[in-house]
């Protein structure tokens, strides 16, 4: 596919990530740029193929746009912005009264994710993706990685939709829809590999961390976790007998913070205790 060449005198940068930059577009408020780092082609054109796949299933999430290239060969996409979003988690901690709706209604969306099944010939298994990030790793021993890999077999296979980066920053609203956004690990697999995201952004993370990338201290957090957990595993299960469940896919986590930092995260490998 050819990228669409765009000019970037006619948006002004609008924030910054791991991977790239977003852009808001000078006179069309509802254009905006994803623009990744230089030497990423391929990347945002996988990114965007995929986007259009999770679309054409009918998931809700934002419409994808064109594949480009800026004058100085940076590669990106260009999209139609949802306009007067606002995300779960935003919405959570500016109305912390509302906590248990908006857990609830985060809980029913993944729900009705974690049902659409899937062409598994059309995208990857998450099993797949968790055993290359294991033989990546360079902090945990052989006979650890033993460990690990043999959990992720023994989990029982799915062939229903994961997002990949279930944070409840990654569901937004507008005029009375929600959408799913940041599709870009989007495979299929078992829902406890997705939900452990859930529980290692409400429970797992530093208080730090929370306030800055979710908005809310982190007692708020926790207790979206716990307004969440009844809605999307049922009633009749005990949060306790939950938490022991999900803790080691939350903790398999751990293998992609690890490949993005660099180092060790001790506080995150704690959850894998019943693996190790």
């Amino acid at each position: 596919m050819e990228a669409i060449r765009i000019s970037l005198d006619d948006y002004v940068l609008a924030g910054g990530g791991a991977n790239g930059e977003s852009y808001d577009h000078k006179t069309d408020p509802s254009i905006m740029l994803k623009l990744y780092f230089p030497g990423k082609i391929q990347q945002p054109l996988d990114e965007m193929i995929l986007a259009r796949k999770v679309y054409d299933l009918g998931i809700p999430t934002p419409e994808p746009g064109d594949y480009v290239v800026t004058e100085d060969g940076r590669y990106g996409i260009r999209f139609r912005r949802i306009m007067n979003k606002k995300s779960y988690s935003r919405a959570t901690g500016d109305n912390p009264q509302e906590v248990a709706w908006y857990a609830g209604e985060f809980a029913r969306m993944c729900l009705q994710l974690h049902s659409t099944r899937l062409d598994v010939k059309r995208f990857e298994n998450v099993k797949d993706r968790y055993y290359r990030l294991l033989e990546a790793n360079p902090f945990f021993t052989s006979a650890e990685k033993d460990k690990i890999g043999k959990f992720i077999s023994d989990t029982p296979d799915e062939d229903t939709a994961i997002h990949g980066d279930l944070q409840f920053s990654n569901l937004i609203f507008a005029d009375g829809k929600s959408y799913f956004i940041d599709l870009g690990d989007f495979c299929y697999g078992n829902h406890l590999f997705d939900v452990g995201m859930v529980y290692l952004c409400c429970y797992l993370s530093g208080e730090d961390f929370i306030k800055e990338t979710f908005h809310m201290p982190k007692s708020l957090s926790m207790r979206f976790w716990d307004e969440f957990a009844p809605v999307y595993f049922g009633k009749d299960r005990s949060l306790k007998d939950i938490e022991e469940e999900i803790r080691p896919y939350a903790g398999l986590k751990t293998l992609i913070v690890e490949r993005d930092t660099g180092s060790p995260m001790p506080e995150f490998r704690a959850a894998l205790e019943s693996v190790l």
